[in-house]
């Protein structure tokens, strides 16, 4: 059986992720309180039922912090068991809020909004850092919905290494573990001819690999992952995101993060994703 949780800040995507999976063939649970989580399992697998996914929030505040000592007991028990945790940055949240009208399930009336959301990171900080992270701010629902039936594809026994481009100017990546900034690169971006093209395209490829400065930067953001990646493996770790950031997120970024994924995917389980170009 394979047990996905879905957890996460309200309104970075939770219900498109649990529908994704349902679409998938997941039998799928929202809003289950983590002390049921059990119960449900060993009711289901005599059943037949093999993948199962469980959305687990802050509307059962108390029962999150229980996830990790549950999650350790079903792999002790041999059940595939991971974690799905979206997030996105707070206006974001709070814009998505008031364009829905919705009510963050913290709000009492005394907290404002992004004072709830500030709340509910905290109640939700023991478990953000424990499965795979995906950050929805700049990531529409078909983009989601993409990187979501990317997750359901990996083999998560094996440490999945993602390379993700972004742009500074609409923020870092919150699912950023290492982030490498290549802004001080010649910017394809000043050329009226590359300036249309994205790092993908074979004349901005051109361009930066006849650029000496690009290449020792390359030579050294490999050779550091290359170096650490051992310590990463040996801490159990089962995603690794490195975040290679331009200022738009279209040329430098990722021509940087699919010529690293190039050289890794021989090696390691590996991922690419460009935020901005989503």
């Amino acid at each position: 059986m394979q047990l996905i949780l879905i957890s996460g800040l309200s309104g970075s995507g939770k219900s498109v992720a649990l529908k994704t999976l349902e679409d998938a063939g997941f039998y799928c649970v929202d809003n289950l309180p983590a002390e049921l989580l059990p119960n449900l399992v060993a009711q289901l697998l005599p059943t037949g039922y093999r993948n199962i996914a469980v959305s687990v929030d802050v509307r059962n505040a108390n029962s999150v912090k229980t996830l990790p000592s549950l999650m350790l007991q079903f792999m002790q028990k041999e059940l595939a068991v991971h974690l799905l945790y979206l997030d996105a940055q707070t206006d974001t949240l709070v814009k998505r809020f008031s364009e829905t009208r919705r009510l963050h399930p913290l709000s009492d009336g005394i907290l404002t909004l992004p004072e709830c959301v500030a709340r509910e990171r905290e109640l939700l900080a023991e478990i953000s850092d424990i499965g795979h992270h995906i950050d929805t701010t700049e990531l529409n629902a078909n983009a989601l919905r993409a990187w979501i039936k990317q997750f359901i594809k990996l083999d998560r026994a094996r440490l999945t290494l993602l390379f993700e481009s972004f742009g500074f100017k609409h923020g870092i990546p919150l699912d950023a573990d290492l982030v490498f900034d290549v802004r001080c690169l010649p910017n394809p971006h000043y050329s009226e001819e590359l300036r249309p093209l994205t790092g993908c395209d074979a004349a901005v490829i051109e361009f930066l690999d006849q650029t000496p400065p690009a290449q020792k930067m390359y030579g050294d953001i490999r050779d550091f992952i290359d170096g650490w990646l051992p310590c990463y493996i040996a801490d159990s770790r089962s995603y690794l995101t490195v975040a290679i950031g331009c200022t738009g997120g279209q040329h430098r970024s990722v021509y940087f993060a699919e010529k690293l994924a190039r050289h890794f995917e021989g090696q390691q389980q590996v991922l690419v994703r460009h935020r901005e170009l989503a």
